[in-house]
């Protein structure tokens, strides 16, 4: 689980990243740069995967950490076959 102050920032970082897709939004809509607008999308995508990161991060040290030490083999097992599937579905998006 998220800690309460975990959630806030979390909540932080996704409020800047929608800051930054509604401002790639008027780019495109004021015909500017690519290049820039490039820049724009590159700066919310690693927004939204230090997101993902933090969220990894948690789950490893939470729920995976409680089904390690103190699950039964078969929860164990699951949690490692779910993490497994996470980092072949998501390796390429969260660095």
């Amino acid at each position: 689980m998220l800690s309460e102050d975990d959630k806030k920032k979390l909540t932080n970082r996704l409020r800047r990243v929608i800051g930054q897709v509604e401002a790639v939004g008027r780019m495109i809509e004021d015909d500017q740069y690519c290049v820039d607008i490039l820049m724009q999308l590159s700066a919310a995508t690693g927004a939204l995967g230090k997101v993902g990161q933090i969220v990894l991060e948690n789950h490893l040290k939470t729920c995976v950490a409680e089904a390690l030490e103190g699950g039964e083999a078969a929860e164990r097992e699951k949690k490692l076959e779910e993490l497994i599937s996470l980092f072949r579905k998501y390796a390429s998006v969260i660095d």
